[in-house]
């Protein structure tokens, strides 16, 4: 409950923010407008993310052979217990570094994904629990929270950018372009890290094993420093984009909470 209450705390903070600028910029006329137009350019990505992300991340169908019908079977199943449609399952076979991701705009439309290098580093019970975390994401529709996040963020850095060429001359002007796109970018990167602990709680949920996640994501935190991923995007929810620890800016500018602490919730889930 407290990650859901602080997503929407976020999405508020941004919606205020667009509020603010707008009025600055061109009124409550001129943030309608943006807004439309933000909107319109998410609505589009939205619609058509799933085949976007699959695509450019080299994802195809996972074919019918005896050595991967497992993971078929998995995702199955899962879906069973968490109550929702079964998503439809791809892999990476290029990709070494061992992740996963979600996509698709609703439950019905869901894709899991999961990379050639995590079906390599983990071990079955592991996947099983990241597969579960992507399935939280679909089943709580985290896809549309960051398109509704990405919409605000990007409306609120165009017309802070607009600003600059704008021919009124409000004190506060220059200070709110630079500033605004800055605080929006972290509100977002904010929203999405709340989302990843709340997709680890549900997976912990629908497998019964908080352990097995925990050892998942450290598995893919001492890989992954040694195998980057070769393709991303912030839209998409992979199961990790970072690694131990790191700097309080560092993880302000990251879409994930820092492993160390994410597995540390989870291991408290494990005791309880």
């Amino acid at each position: 409950m407290w990650n859901t209450a602080k997503t929407v705390f976020l999405l508020g903070l941004l919606s205020v923010a667009f509020v603010l600028v707008g009025d600055l910029w061109g009124g409550l006329d001129g943030a309608a407008l943006m807004l439309v137009f933000a909107g319109a350019l998410n609505l589009g990505a939205w619609f058509f993310s799933d085949s976007i992300v699959l695509r450019t991340s080299g994802a195809e169908e996972i074919p019918d052979d005896p050595d991967l019908n497992w993971i078929k079977d998995e995702v199955a199943e899962l879906a069973r217990a968490a109550e929702m449609p079964t998503p439809r399952v791809y892999w990476v076979p290029r990709e070494r570094s061992p992740n996963a991701f979600a996509t698709g705009r609703s439950p019905s439309k869901g894709v899991v994904a999961v990379t050639r290098g995590l079906l390599e580093t983990l071990d079955r019970r592991q996947v099983r629990a990241v597969l579960a975390h992507e399935l939280g994401h679909i089943k709580h529709r985290d896809t549309l929270t960051s398109a509704i996040a990405g919409t605000m963020a990007g409306a609120i850095t165009f017309m802070a950018r607009a600003m600059l060429y704008s021919r009124k001359r409000h004190p506060l002007m220059l200070v709110v372009a630079l500033v605004a796109p800055l605080f929006a970018v972290v509100l977002r990167m904010a929203v999405s890290r709340s989302r990843e602990y709340e997709a680890d709680r549900r997976a912990a949920a629908i497998t019964g094993d908080p352990e097995g996640l925990a050892q998942a994501l450290e598995v893919i935190a001492f890989n992954s420093e040694r195998r980057p991923m070769q393709t991303g995007n912030v839209s998409t929810h992979y199961i990790s984009s970072s690694a131990f620890g790191g700097s309080m800016i560092a993880r302000m500018f990251s879409t994930h909470p820092p492993i160390d602490e994410r597995v540390k919730r989870l291991r408290a889930l494990s005791r309880d």
